[in-house]
């Protein structure tokens, strides 16, 4: 709870005043039953029509005064909420969009998708309810007996013995239940993936008509979770039957105990009319306690769940250039012996044989390349062989265990995040297109012109599709560019890196989709019309990577070859292989 008052804080003053609010209203409905029973008892027996009349007009007054009260507590305490989660939410998807590419890889996209909706959702309901029934719950309760006190001790002494035993069972079967809810949370996270991997690979699913499969495991997944769901409601719900049945002995009592009394003249009628409605009132703080501790155990465990993203500390703070290694050789990009694997902590860099040593299998084992400023590379390799991953570690979405990279002559680990990814022009392997018009999707908000715009789509060879479209750059691409055919996303995806003319140009088989013709005019177009100071190309084809100052062959994480195009061809088996298999015999 410490998470939501650190949002709460700056809205006590409004919480403060809706408290204040339901404070009076609940002592205002606390005072209809007293009225009634001074009706009841000492106003009708004097048959004074005018007294009757006006007792009346009061009961209405408190009846239509608790009205108003609520209706603009209610109404406060909804915006009051509605306010702090728009913050929650904002903080969480700016903390998602910052983590690193291991902590992102830790949390997982579903999860983050679950604690942006229904997590969020668990802490926005409690903020709203904690500022109404939260107060209305305990004061219906204490005022309900103590007013009853007044009335009748006799009486009142069956809610003074039944009351601490209701409210001790609310609390303790409450806090049995507020570890279960984090439980239920984690199954909407494994429902959230299921629904996410059917929905984006529905075609996969339709081609190979596995739909019953994929029912069938959701069906599972959905069923552990409504399992927990299910355990968590059934010990939550556990104290409305308990105190209700609790209620309704004392109601009992009340009754059997009250008519005895009235019959030998101790009570009036109106007493026994006016307890009836306390323990209904006192009934509904009781119920209105449970929920609350309910509604507490939710956004408890959400709440958890959120700040664990939230707070996460940054994990790639750019570092002191003093701090950081100095290259020892010239170039404009130097990989320096680097190491790699996903699934270890990053930290300083140490030599990389001793990192070696301590891992079974590396994604990058001691890559060491330099590219010469206006110079190009290309890797090549089989899947999985680290081609991406040299990537992922040139922009720092992650940092090598062993090695150091350099760009420019600095570590990439000195860096602004903002101040290295703006050198970059890049198209990944699974890149996106956005459900925006072609302009947005090209420009991506960094403000184009439309003469930038036409220049990067005709050098992307999307020119002849583009200009098909009534509206060219507003025509509007939907889901994941659902529209467009696999071509034609990657030439917009290369348009869009080509757009701000980067110094660093990354194409990670941005070609795959393209026929030959096409990808060798990309390519044509890319060396006539743009002079990046690095030029990287990740392909499967040799044809695309074959007129580059070097490439690298990588198998397993490892450069098995390294040299231009001609040289890989005397001394790499494995590249003459491939450029045998794709362009025929050598020679």
């Amino acid at each position: 709870m410490k998470f939501l008052w650190g949002y709460l804080r700056k809205y006590i003053r409004r919480i403060t005043g809706v408290m204040g609010i339901k404070l009076a209203g609940t002592v205002v409905e606390l005072m209809i039953p007293y009225v009634m029973e001074h009706l009841i008892d000492h106003v009708v027996p004097t048959r004074q029509l005018t007294s009757v009349l006006l007792w009346g007009l009061v009961m209405i007054l408190l009846a239509l005064t608790v009205r108003f009260l609520n209706v603009n507590a209610n109404r406060l305490s909804v915006r009051t909420a509605k306010e702090g989660a728009f913050e929650i939410r904002r903080d969480l998807f700016h903390a998602a969009l910052n983590l690193s590419g291991s902590q992102f890889d830790q949390v997982g996209l579903p999860s983050l998708i679950s604690r942006m909706t229904s997590d969020s959702y668990n802490v926005q309901s409690f903020m709203q309810s904690m500022q109404t029934i939260g107060i209305r719950a305990p004061i219906m309760l204490l005022g309900g007996i103590a007013i009853t006190l007044t009335m009748d001790t006799g009486l009142a002494s069956i809610l003074c013995i039944m009351a601490p035993v209701m409210i001790v069972l609310v609390v303790f079967i409450s806090m049995k239940g507020i570890p279960l809810y984090d439980q239920v949370q984690r199954g909407m996270d494994d429902i959230v993936r299921v629904m996410r991997e059917n929905i984006t690979g529905i075609r996969v699913v339709k081609a190979l008509s596995r739909e019953s499969r994929e029912i069938r495991r959701f069906s599972g997944v959905n069923a552990e979770t409504a399992r927990r769901d299910i355990k968590a409601g059934l010990i939550m719900s556990l104290p409305g039957p308990v105190v209700t049945l609790f209620l309704n002995m004392g109601l009992t009592l009340v009754v059997l105990l009250g008519a005895r009394r009235v019959n030998d003249g101790l009570t009036e009628p109106g007493v026994i009319l006016a307890f009836l409605t306390y323990f209904n009132m006192i009934l509904m703080g009781v119920m209105g306690l449970n929920r609350i501790f309910m509604m507490m155990s939710k956004a408890n465990a959400s709440a958890k769940r959120i700040a664990g993203v939230v707070e996460k500390e940054p994990q790639l703070l750019p570092l002191p250039e003093a701090a950081c290694a100095q290259p020892d050789r010239e170039g404009f990009i130097v990989f320096d012996h680097v190491s790699f694997n996903y699934d270890a902590d990053s930290g300083a860099a140490r030599d990389a044989r001793d990192f070696a040593g301590s891992q079974r299998q590396l994604c990058l084992d001691d890559i060491d390349f330099v590219i010469r400023k206006g110079g190009s590379l290309g890797i090549i390799g089989a899947t999985g062989s680290g081609k991406t991953s040299i990537v992922n570690l040139l922009m720092r979405f992650y940092d090598p265990q062993a090695g150091h990279v350099f760009v420019d002559g600095r570590d990439v680990r000195s860096y602004d995040q903002d101040e290295l990814h703006r050198r970059f022009g890049v198209v990944f392997q699974n890149d996106v297109i956005f459900a925006d018009t072609i302009r947005e999707n090209i420009s991506f908000g960094r403000d184009l012109e439309d003469e930038e715009l036409e220049a990067a789509v005709r050098d992307a060879m999307a020119a002849e599709f583009v200009n098909g479209y009534p509206k060219r750059f507003d025509h509007k691409a939907v889901i994941h560019g659902a529209n467009f055919s696999g071509g034609q996303k990657q030439r917009l995806l290369v348009a869009r890196a080509l757009a701000a003319r980067p110094e660093i140009l990354v194409l990670d088989d941005s070609s795959s989709a393209l026929d030959y013709r096409t990808d060798a005019m990309l390519r044509k177009a890319i060396r006539e019309n743009y002079s990046p100071e690095a030029l990287i190309v990740i392909a499967q084809r040799v044809s695309s990577i074959m007129s580059l100052d070097q490439i690298i062959v990588l198998d397993e994480g490892k450069v098995i070859g390294q040299g231009t195009h001609e040289e890989l061809l005397r001394s790499c088996p494995v590249y003459r292989d491939i450029h045998t298999t794709q362009m025929g015999e050598v020679g």
